[in-house]
């Protein structure tokens, strides 16, 4: 007999016998209708840990990691309100259905059992995975990505406060609502979930508003790996800048009067609080997992003999609210009651195709308000002396910064974060001016963390923001690159749809950077940007296509929910010369504000048909320079920007390309893994028989010093390939 079943059983023979663990009599504010409350969530909990398991034995259920033991969860539930967001750890279905229980119409055994069946019908994920999650019930679902929700947590606390200064039109949240964070006592050692606290008591200790209730459900063990005894306590209860509470979760008494204080704390001070909930975990980690393998069999059996469940019935009887008789036909009835209701679930239909898997990848679209941009007046005072700089050409470090402010002066709910973004201005200046023309609350300095920078976006944009998140250096997504895949392009496919988080993210990246900063400051890979399904990647080479696909990208956030990276290219940030000192000839103009780039228009520039050169960034740039060579030696060419690296425009290069007699392919990502790669494997099946090359940057780091650039193409080697390729 497994762990489950012997939990089942205990519980039946030790109600039945009035054999109850002790314990402390019940004390505080729950009341009897929200004690029964409790036990029900409880109750239902159990029954579905076991459903899950007999129906994964029967091949009807695909994940069985359940809830059991933390049923002490329906209480921190009960505490608060259902319009507090709540990013759930994985056994948290007790939370769950506590709070079906206070918004009408729910149906929480129904729903999970749908996800449990991995069917279509599943409410919140149309049976992508076995997630916690509810729109109504105002629960984002969570992948098991260890500790990776809780920075936007922090995002999603702060937004309440900056809501209040600039309610975005989206906004989901109310002013007085908190949000409620949980996870284990293993996962809060995890480096991310270290980002999140510091940068919680980091707000917190400089007054700022952050209404957020961190829930560490702590049964003492990662898997099979113990947690020290009193580990939490001793790390958590000291902390500057976040209260701590702790309660017994296996008391439903003590747990609901512990979090009702903690929720009013959180909720009227607008401070961060750690609830240290005390925990146990039955039946393992998971379905396969066997406890009695690496745990002795004593030790395994003391523990189910805390039920908390049998704690439950016990402290019910105390009260007066049921007796054990009455709580065993509850349960009974409950477990009964879900055999029954599976039978159902396991006949509705499942995902079948490719194409319905993906069909959530990309969000719904969503209606905004029209505008028509900001009015004369209000440029004026913005810009000031700028509006006459605007007629003459300009470095793309210069036209991005006008772009910014005309986007924000357009719409209220664009915010930027970011290490240096605002007082500073950023490292190259792009943001300068901007603190003073929006403010702090609009240009938000964060601390230095990478995690958390991007967890404040992701959480601002579930309370309907468009966050503009900068990140210094391409180099540096990497210590974070998780919130993007594991969190921001995940939430609508495990939703849905039902949730997204619109944002733009803007790095500093590429090469070319003369003598400066080396690999750290100089990455040229791209990716494992263009390996996260859903996310757009946006490159541009020029000042005036830079604003006119900025616009375009906070388009795609803003009325299409869309996740969009858009890299600037260092180098050209400051670009002026093409070909000789001060020719000027790589400035442009900044474009009207009603112009833009749309999603997937590649640049063109000329109409030779000898040669095409497919490109981007930098690559366009050095291109241009060799051009005039190129045609000295009687070439007839043209330069195709791709502009949008992810998903890459396939019909535009194709029609692009379209009568031209050769292709060469100038690519300053690495050869291995490259945009080359898929451009030329593109090619190749569109464009079939025409002559194929490619030019890339070797496998390489780069290196500071004069020899910044050898690993990467030049323009000698760009008229070399040509000459090459057309013989």
């Amino acid at each position: 007999m497994d762990r489950c079943e012997i939990v089942h059983d205990n519980f039946l023979r030790r109600v039945a016998a009035r054999d109850l663990p002790q314990g402390r009599a019940p004390q505080g504010p729950l009341t009897p209708d929200l004690a029964m409350q409790a036990f029900r969530a409880g109750c239902l909990t159990r029954a579905l840990d076991r459903q899950s398991r007999a129906m994964q034995r029967t091949g009807q259920g695909f994940y069985t990691i359940g809830s059991s033991g933390h049923e002490g969860l329906a209480a921190v539930a009960l505490a608060l309100r259902p319009t507090d967001m709540a990013f759930l750890h994985y056994r948290d279905a007790a939370f769950q259905i506590a709070r079906a229980g206070q918004v009408p119409g729910q149906t929480p055994a129904w729903d999970m059992l749908l996800s449990f069946a991995s069917s279509t019908d599943d409410p919140i994920s149309g049976g992508r995975h076995k997630v916690l999650g509810s729109r109504k019930l105002m629960i984002p679902p969570q992948t098991s990505t260890i500790a990776s929700h809780l920075p936007k947590a922090v995002g999603a606390a702060y937004s309440i406060g900056a809501a209040r200064r600039h309610r975005p039109e989206h906004a989901i949240l109310p002013d007085d609502a908190l949000v409620m964070c949980s996870f284990g006592d293993a996962s809060a050692n995890h480096s991310t979930a270290q980002g999140a606290f510091n940068t919680a008591q980091w707000t917190s200790y400089q007054s700022v508003p952050l209404p957020l209730l961190f829930v560490c459900e702590d049964n003492g063990i990662g898997i099979s790996t113990k947690t020290p005894k009193g580990w939490i306590e001793a790390t958590f209860s000291a902390r500057p800048g976040l209260t701590y509470f702790k309660a017994d979760g296996l008391d439903l008494y003590d747990t609901y009067r512990v979090a009702a204080e903690a929720a009013e704390y959180v909720r009227t001070r607008k401070k961060p609080a750690f609830l240290h909930l005390r925990t146990i975990r039955l039946y393992g980690h998971a379905g396969a997992d066997v406890p009695t393998t690496y745990l002795p069999r004593e030790e395994v059996e003391a523990e189910e003999a805390q039920d908390p469940l049998l704690h439950s019935v016990r402290l019910l009887d105390r009260a007066g609210v049921m007796t054990p008789d009455q709580a065993l036909a509850i349960y009974r009835e409950t477990c009964a009651r879900v055999e029954r209701v599976a039978g159902d679930a396991v006949r509705r239909p499942r995902l079948k195709t490719a194409s319905e898997v993906m069909a959530s990848i990309i969000p719904p679209k969503r209606s905004c308000k029209p505008t028509n941009g900001p009015s004369q007046e209000a440029r004026e005072k913005a810009f000031g002396a700028d509006l006459k700089a605007m007629d003459d050409p300009q470095p793309m470090s210069r036209i991005l910064n006008w772009a910014l402010t005309d986007l924000m002066l357009t719409h209220r709910e664009i915010v930027m974060m970011g290490e240096d973004v605002g007082r500073k201005g950023g490292v190259y200046g792009v943001t300068q001016k901007l603190h003073a023309r929006f403010g702090a609350d609009r240009m938000i300095d964060t601390l230095l963390d990478e995690q958390s920078i991007l967890g404040l976006a992701i959480g601002m944009a579930q309370n309907g923001f468009v966050p503009m998140p900068e990140i210094q250096f391409l180099a540096y997504l990497h210590n974070a690159e998780d919130q993007i895949r594991g969190e921001a392009a995940t939430l609508p496919f495990f939703s849905n749809g039902q949730f997204s988080n619109p944002m733009v993210l803007r790095i500093a990246g590429l090469g070319y950077q003369k003598g400066f900063g080396g690999h750290f400051h100089n990455d040229n890979s791209v990716a494992v940007l263009r390996d996260i399904p859903g996310v757009i990647l946006a490159v541009p080479s020029n000042g005036a296509d830079a604003a006119r696909m900025l616009r375009e990208c906070v388009r795609l956030a803003r009325e299409e929910s869309r996740v969009v990276v858009f890299l600037e290219p260092i180098a050209l940030y400051p670009m002026r010369d093409l070909h000789g000192d001060k020719d000027g000839l790589w400035m442009t103009r900044y474009p009207d504000p009603s112009e833009r780039i749309g999603f997937g228009e590649v640049g063109v520039s000329g109409d030779g048909t000898d040669l095409v050169i497919v490109t981007f960034g930098n690559g366009v740039y050095l291109s241009h320079q060799a051009m005039p060579q190129i045609g000295a030696a009687g070439i007839k060419a043209r330069i195709v920007d791709t502009r949008w690296l992810s998903p890459l425009p396939k019909a535009a290069l194709t029609a692009a390309v379209a009568g031209c007699r050769n292709i060469l392919i100038v690519d300053e990502t690495r050869h291995s893994g490259g945009l080359a790669e898929a451009l030329m494997a593109h090619f190749h099946e569109a464009a079939p028989g025409v002559p194929l090359a490619r030019i890339t940057a070797e496998d390489s780091f780069i290196a500071t010093g004069p020899a910044y650039a050898v690993t990467m193409p030049s323009s000698a080697g760009i008229v070399a390939a040509a000459q090459g390729l057309v013989r």
